[in-house]
């Protein structure tokens, strides 16, 4: 079975791409699907997320693009099961520095996890909010994008701005690279803000949204603080059930996409 590599991309901060990234990987995890949580974002929220502090970080992204470490060695077992992480692991200025100028090699992350598409179903990349570099790193070694969107003007913007990115990359480095769907976060029903956000997504992006929306829920931001995806701190909220469903119709579709080959 061929890995699926996932980048969770969005040119906007705020929009829920790290939540999305880790309760995504965890609920593909929860499914029994073999999967690998990339961090590619210096900021290293991920980490955090997952209740990895640095003592516990034996390497990560930054020695993998150094060359000093293979991809094998900065790969951390979770609590879950079926879920690995690779930290990013950034935690200086130099490290930050050298970092960015040895991503501006796009295919620096393509050719390190070359190594693992055997070895599980779904590899899911956390991107910082940017369009170059490590960012143009993930959409070359990824399958597909996913797009993570809070209700509100500047991210509806943000989106034209990363299919623009996407058809560019295409055209220079990934051309079987596609647009795997747009997430609507923080949802808050009955809203106008949302009401008028959801008809301009339907109304460009209709058959790119997936069905699922997740909500908004204190529950994302105290399992932070505890260092757990949101379905290991509480199954039962909302927000948890959200995440599986969108893990679901990811799974489902992907099932499709094999089938129609």
């Amino acid at each position: 079975m061929r890995c699926k590599i996932i980048s969770i991309c969005l040119p906007k901060g705020g929009v829920g791409k790290t939540t999305t990234a880790v309760n995504l990987a965890a609920s593909l995890a929860v499914a029994e699907k073999k999967t690998l949580l990339v961090d590619t974002d210096p900021f290293g929220a991920s980490a955090m997320s997952l209740g990895f502090t640095p003592e516990r970080i034996k390497a990560g992204i930054s020695e993998v693009f150094n060359f000093t470490h293979s991809l094998d060695h900065a790969i951390h077992k979770t609590e879950l099961e079926y879920l690995d992480f690779v930290p990013s692991n950034v935690n200086s200025i130099q490290r930050d520095d050298r970092f960015s100028k040895i991503a501006e090699n796009r295919v620096v992350l393509k050719n390190a996890l070359r190594g693992v598409h055997e070895v599980y179903d779904y590899i899911i990349i956390d991107c910082p909010p940017l369009m170059r570099g490590i960012v143009q790193n993930a959409l070359t070694a990824s399958t597909s994008v996913l797009m993570p969107v809070r209700c509100g003007h500047f991210a509806l913007e943000a989106i034209a701005k990363l299919f623009k990115y996407v058809d560019y990359i295409k055209e220079i480095a990934n051309p079987s690279l596609f647009i795997e769907g747009i997430v609507m976060t923080m949802y808050e029903a009955n809203t106008k803000v949302t009401e008028i956000s959801e008809r301009e997504l339907k109304l460009r992006y209709n058959k790119y949204l997936f069905k699922t929306t997740i909500p908004r829920n204190h529950m994302v931001t105290e399992s932070t603080f505890y260092g757990k995806p949101v379905i290991l701190y509480n199954v039962n909220s909302n927000v948890s059930m959200a995440y599986l469903e969108l893990a679901y119709e990811i799974i489902n579709k992907y099932r499709e996409e094999k089938t129609a080959v």
